[in-house]
């Protein structure tokens, strides 16, 4: 039964609809959310409205009356039955809210039995309890209860909440940004999305975190037990039986649910006494049925508890009989052995469990405990070098595309400066430590380094030399010249042909296809088709995976957005299969950007923040966030998704990322007025892009570049930037710079004073853009075009009819800065567009020109920063915020957002010009 279906049953019982009463019979464990599921329903307003009786059954026999008609303090009455049969009489409730039912005596439940066997005609009840505490399973009553066909019955029961939820919770309590995805993941493993103890592991977390950037999932594991659940499990533990206690130990240790017979094999008992000692246990709450003849903790935080609890000697002893247990399995799970060999202090055991981790091909699968346990391996002193090494090997393998964390680079890198490592192993592991700080990390300077000394050491295995050469190649990485990329790319391709080896091949034609395609070379499209998709080995099939991943993001940085679609869905299903969750990460980083490029903004931000969290870096979700915030005229929102300062590092993030950061940045300079800082933006992003060499990476920075060195007087060094990007371009197949050189050669002509040549430029490129399609640069091109249109003075009519309708498609995007700058360009050049003389007052109703500036100013606009988007004083502005608030009845701009948004809501239903802002 959904919630609303039994808000609407409970409701239309208490408005005495159909004279139907109901009953709902919630269950729930402790910490499920019973209470504040009642308290929800108490807040309803027909349950406001009517008399109420809320009680609550206490394990002590008394009971608790905690609201009769309206809130007072609770009272508690030693008598149960005395007390509840008199508050029935007195209060005659039209709701009945009892709580704990499985607390409840015989008379109580006796007296509840009779009261629903004949309840009155409007009535609603509700009665919440824990499964496992009553007294007979399945019959919260105490027994069947003679219901009467006119009442309506329905059972609820409370489930844990899932991640989506999890991770709601946590952004409130700590703040969305902190708690990437591992984060959220293992805070709902580690509660079992049970809400008491979620909120209580976030409250210690919170405590504990200071001004931390953002949580781990290791901080879960650190951070403890709440209070109250330990105290609950111990307390359950110690109430069986001893000789049936071992069986709760056995599942502490084990970690997981497990089965009857394993149960009992660890715990050292027979097949009697273990099926005893679990039924006794699964009675007492101690353990719970997880799954069909699976049985563990409810809450994996209760075997923590109990596991800390255990001596030591009984712990080692436990987990030796786990891992003799474990090893008679087929496949063998060599991570849980090595787990209970390491736990019970048999060194050798473990680290020889350790070497069986790889999967068939030598790569680690892509497990945490596996690779927590290598990483611990490796911190083990005396191990011979050999067996280091192999070891090493084991974890460094297919590191780069499986999602490794720090502790991993840091490893890796303790190893290759172990002077003692067998040197057939170093140049692999280097080059594993290369990628793994090159590719996820974006330590792109010291992944080069590393991939570059990886190079040679591996010049004798020339099939792993042309993976350390194919990404020295990419030239999507910062710090290196695409004449540079070229350069490795031809050693690679030699490499991969001396060495006869078909993944070095396939590594290479995904290298070749990639530089191509990133440089916009049209031959790059004949490559991609030619990748190998069946790949007979997964490291072939992962090579093809990487390679429409990287073109994917190319063609999008192109404007081949409906291909670039196509190669990324390919791409990020092959990585999914061929065992690469590195990959699939870095495609939805590419959908968000080119969402933003296609204008699907509904829900873009959430969709990139989500990724922020769960990467951590995420410099793509991270633009796309600044590029919606300036749109939206949230400048101080902007600043910070953007880098620190301006233009990005070479080892800040990619180079095409880089170069559109920089020119959200100098827009967002110009915006603010802050022209001389655009000017110098402009000239270093430039010279930045030009030492790359990748010209078809500035559609989105040389506009904004040209803008600035025009605004700032600098005309000259505008069209030196506009002829370099023009002579870049040449022979390139790149719709989108393409559209961005018009753009340029438009925002020229404007400067020179050339308004019908401006004209023809903006409209060249807003037809451009029309056909990638990118619906806010076109937006942005109509906007330039009415305003050369209305300098001319002719088709003046026409220019506004197009104003008219960029300004609705800015709305529709969420453009709300561009929307109310192109209204203010409107309403100056165009006589319609001004109020006409003699116009009514709005009196206590929002003008549209007090809206449009309390929406602005709900961005965090300073009143200057408004005037100058509306051409308006910062007077006239500072009156009109302050008529705004005076309307709204709020106090302070704070209260602006807010205010703005449930006007929002309200234009979807009412069109009329006062009932909306903007």
């Amino acid at each position: 039964m959904c919630e609303r279906a039994w808000e609407r049953q409970l409701t239309c019982a208490l408005a005495g609809a159909g004279r139907e009463p109901a009953l709902l019979l919630v269950d729930g464990a402790a910490g499920m959310g019973k209470s504040r599921l009642v308290r929800r329903l108490l807040e309803l307003p027909q349950a406001r409205a009517v008399a109420r009786l809320v009680v609550s059954f206490q394990a002590s026999g008394t009971l608790v009356i905690a609201d009769r008609v309206a809130p007072e303090p609770q009272v508690a009455a030693p008598d149960a039955y005395q007390a509840l049969e008199a508050s029935l009489a007195s209060v005659r409730p039209v709701l009945l809210i009892a709580e704990d039912v499985h607390h409840a005596d015989d008379h109580c439940l006796r007296l509840l039995r009779g009261l629903l066997a004949e309840p009155p005609e409007r009535f609603a009840a509700v009665l919440t309890y824990r499964p496992e505490q009553l007294v007979r399973p399945g019959l919260p009553l105490g027994r069947a209860v003679d219901y009467p066909a006119r009442l309506s019955v329905a059972r609820w029961g409370l489930e844990p909440l899932a991640e989506g939820d999890v991770r709601g919770v946590a952004g409130e309590l700590l703040g969305a940004e902190r708690c990437p995805q591992e984060f959220v993941a293992r805070l709902r493993e580690r509660s079992g999305g049970i809400p008491q103890v979620l909120v209580d592991l976030l409250r210690m977390l919170r405590d504990a975190g200071g001004g931390r950037e953002h949580f781990t999932a290791g901080d879960v594991e650190e951070v403890g037990v709440p209070v109250r659940l330990a105290e609950s499990v111990l307390e359950r533990a110690s109430a069986l039986p001893e000789r049936f206690r071992p069986v709760v130990w056995a599942a502490a240790v084990l970690g997981e649910p497990a089965g009857a017979q394993d149960l009992a094999a660890v715990a050292g008992l027979g097949d009697d006494s273990g099926h005893a000692a679990l039924v006794a246990a699964l009675e007492g709450s101690a353990l719970r049925e997880t799954g069909e003849g699976r049985y563990g903790f409810a809450i994996p935080l209760e075997a923590t508890v109990v596991y800390g609890e255990l001596p030591g000697p009984v712990r080692e002893r436990l987990h030796h009989r786990a891992a003799a247990m474990l090893a008679a399995r087929e496949p063998v799970p060599w991570a849980h052995i090595a787990r209970h060999w390491r736990s019970g202090g048999r060194t050798e055991d473990w680290l020889r469990a350790a070497e069986h981790l790889a999967d068939g091909d030598g790569t680690l699968s892509e497990d945490a405990a596996a690779v927590a346990l290598l990483e611990q391996a490796l911190g083990v002193g005396g191990i011979p070098p050999e067996q280091r090494g192999r070891l090493a090997l084991t974890l460094a393998r297919g590191a780069m595309l499986g999602l490794r964390s720090a502790g991993t680079a840091r490893v890796l890198r303790r190893m290759v400066d172990d002077p003692t490592l067998p040197a057939a192993a170093r140049g692999e592991i280097r080059l594993e430590l290369g990628l793994l700080l090159h590719n996820q990390k974006r330590r792109f300077d010291e992944g080069r380094t590393e991939l570059r000394r990886a190079a040679d050491e591996l010049a004798e295995r020339p099939a792993l030399a042309v993976l350390a050469m194919a990404a020295l190649a990419n030239p999507f990485f910062p710090g290196a010249s695409l004449a540079e990329n070229l350069t490795w790319l031809r050693r690679a391709e030699e490499a991969a042909t001396a060495s006869r080896d078909g993944t070095a091949r396939t590594a290479v034609a995904a290298c070749r296809a990639t530089v191509l395609m990133n440089s916009g070379d049209p031959e790059a499209w004949r490559l991609v088709a030619r990748l190998p998709r069946n790949s007979p080995d997964r490291a072939g099939r992962q090579q093809v995976a990487r390679a429409l991943c990287n073109t994917a993001n190319g063609a999008v940085y192109l404007g081949h957005y409906r291909r670039a679609d196509e190669l990324l869905a390919e791409g990020v299903e092959l990585a999914a299969l061929s065992g690469a969750p590195f990959l699939e990460r870095v495609g939805r980083g590419t959908a968000l950007y080119h969402d933003w490029l296609t204008g699907r903004w509904e829900g873009l931000a959430q969709r990139c923040t989500g990724l922020v969290a769960e990467d951590g870096i995420a410099s793509d979700a991270r633009t796309v966030l600044a590029l919606l915030a300036l749109a939206k005229g949230e400048w101080a929102a902007a600043q910070t998704w953007l880098p620190q300062s301006g233009p990005p590092s070479a080892e800040a993030c990619e180079a095409p990322v880089a170069a559109t950061a920089a020119g959200a940045r100098i827009r967002l300079l110009l915006a603010r007025r802050h022209i001389e800082s655009a000017a110098a933006a402009a000239g270093s992003a430039w010279a930045e892009l030009g030492r790359k060499g990748v010209w078809v990476w500035g559609a989105e920075l040389a506009p904004w570049a040209v803008e600035a060195h025009v605004r700032a007087g600098q005309r000259q060094l505008a069209r030196e930037l506009v002829a370099e990007f023009a002579a870049g371009l040449t022979g390139r197949d790149a719709p989108s710079a393409w559209a961005a050189l018009l753009w340029c050669e438009a925002v020229l002509a404007e400067a020179d004073g050339e308004p019908a040549e401006a004209l023809a430029r903006f409209r060249e490129a807003g037809a451009a853009y029309a056909r990638l399609p990118h619906p806010y640069a076109r937006a942005l091109m109509t906007e330039g075009a009415g305003r050369c249109a209305f300098v001319l003075g002719s088709g003046v009519d026409a220019a506004a009819r197009e104003l008219t309708g960029c300004v609705e498609q800015l709305t529709e995007l969420g453009a709300v800065w561009d929307a109310a700058r192109v209204r203010a360009t409107l309403r100056a050049h165009h006589p319609a567009a001004r109020r006409p003389p003699g116009r009514p007052s709005y009196a206590e109703r929002m003008s549209p020109r007090e809206g449009e500036v309390a929406e602005l100013a709900a961005t965090g606009l300073t009143n200057r920063e408004i005037a100058a988007t509306l051409h308006l004083s910062p007077r006239t502005v500072e009156q009109h915020i302050a008529r705004a608030m005076r309307k709204l009845g709020i106090n302070s701009r704070h209260g602006l957002a807010a205010a703005a948004q449930a006007l929002r809501r309200r234009a979807g239903r009412d069109d009329g010009p006062s009932a909306r802002i903007g």
